[in-house]
């Protein structure tokens, strides 16, 4: 097992950082160095308790906005000194069709199926955020307090799967929003899309920031006899105090590791995601991820850079200078550093780990941990075993043609 890497000199500074190129090393160096002092922020800068944004930014369609008046009674400083609870409300979607394909090179899969649209765990950082304001929503609050679901889920999919010249590939579950948010509990949405594709011999990957994943651990089971499936465990940080503010809905880190190994036991395939990493936020915890996870029964991991398409910047903005003041600039400046002078770059090839030297070191450190703690494994699906079962009328017929 890989040694634990001396304390840095600086945040993120480490030995494999003095082995790389001077600019590297000063990219990483200047990630531990202290903000100036904090921009002027108005007073009072409180969240709702349970959320991870604090704004619903404008609606990008709409071609309308709202902003707070203040009518001359100081009632935005009343709001500002309370914030009452913000509750989760359903809505019913009501798709017809519940498999998405996409042809993105810098994905591992090219279907997926999200039981929800929006997602309770409220990730301040959240890729997904933007898909919202396509049902008219704002990507900030709305995102984890207003959420769809898709009651006939199952029924949809295992349609969709007996089509005729339906060829089984991976199939994502948790592309988008976490398929085991806190309203799954009760909902068990995801359950029953697991119950439709171990009928039909279907692979399928899952990505979860939540220890929920052990409550279908006998199906889990069944579809790992068959190499059908393989589970990754997000972990962003082991901070628990920072995990509660960027991911507050989710399971704690511990309860995450706790869930990897549960199902390592369980001989259920299972990796862990050093994702979203957040230069001169958490990226330093790196290493100490990998080596949990490792030491978790992780057989492979994987990471992601931070990325903050459409209104993600102003939500991650607005929380850093809530959270974090003293290094909010400092942090942006970073992320900029990695993404060609923007904050966000959508390019295929580079989205996902970025550029220049501060992207490259981490890549760097992250190929030399997952090399030295054996997380270098794969996790292939077997797609030949993929056999809709006869339905009732087809039971029926073949019956009949005995005689």
């Amino acid at each position: 097992m890989l040694d634990m890497m001396p304390a840095p000199r600086r945040a993120g500074q480490s030995e494999l950082a003095r082995e790389l190129d001077p600019e590297a090393v000063a990219a990483l160096d200047r990630a531990g160095l202290p903000d100036a002092a904090p921009r002027d922020r108005p007073p009072a800068m409180l969240t709702r308790r349970g959320r991870g944004a604090a704004v619903n930014p404008p609606n990008r369609f709409e071609p309308t906005a709202t902003a707070p008046f203040d009518d001359g009674w100081s009632t935005l400083d009343a709001e500002l000194a309370e914030l009452p609870p913000l509750p989760t409300t359903l809505t019913r979607d009501a798709s017809r069709s519940v498999i998405s394909y996409n042809q993105s090179p810098d994905l591992g899969f090219d279907r997926a199926v999200n039981p929800y649209r929006g997602c309770e765990h409220g990730c301040v950082y959240c890729y997904a955020r933007p898909s919202h304001a396509y049902l008219g929503y704002s990507p900030g609050l709305d995102f984890e307090t207003r959420l769809l679901f898709k009651p006939d889920v199952a029924e949809l999919l295992e349609r969709e799967l007996r089509k005729p010249g339906y060829v089984a590939r991976p199939l994502a579950l948790g592309s988008n929003t976490d398929p085991y948010q806190p309203v799954e509990r009760t909902l068990k949405l995801t359950r029953s899309v697991l119950e439709v594709l171990e009928r039909f011999g279907h692979p399928v990957s899952i990505v979860t920031k939540s220890a929920g994943v052990l409550r279908d651990l006998d199906i889990l089971q069944a579809l790992a006899r068959r190499r059908l499936v393989r589970v990754w465990l997000s972990v962003t940080t082991l901070d628990a105090a920072l995990a509660r503010r960027m991911e507050p809905r989710a399971a704690a880190p511990q309860r995450r590791l706790q869930a990897v190994t549960a199902l390592k036991t369980a001989g259920v395939p299972v990796g862990v995601l050093a994702a979203p990493m957040i230069p001169g936020l958490n990226d330093v915890e790196l290493e100490r991820i990998l080596q949990a996870a490792a030491a978790a029964g992780a057989g492979t991991a994987g990471y992601v850079l931070l990325r903050l398409p459409h209104e993600i910047k102003q939500i991650f903005e607005d929380w850093l200078e809530r959270h974090h003041p003293q290094r909010a600039r400092h942090v942006l400046e970073l992320v900029r550093s990695t993404r060609a002078g923007a904050l966000n770059d959508s390019r295929f090839g580079q989205r996902m780990r970025g550029t220049g030297a501060y992207a490259e070191l981490l890549a760097r450190r992250f190929a030399r941990a997952a090399r030295q703690l054996g997380l270098e494994g794969r996790m292939d699906l077997d797609c030949s075993a993929f056999a809709p079962p006869p339905t009732a009328r087809g039971l029926a017929e073949a019956q009949l043609s005995l005689f």
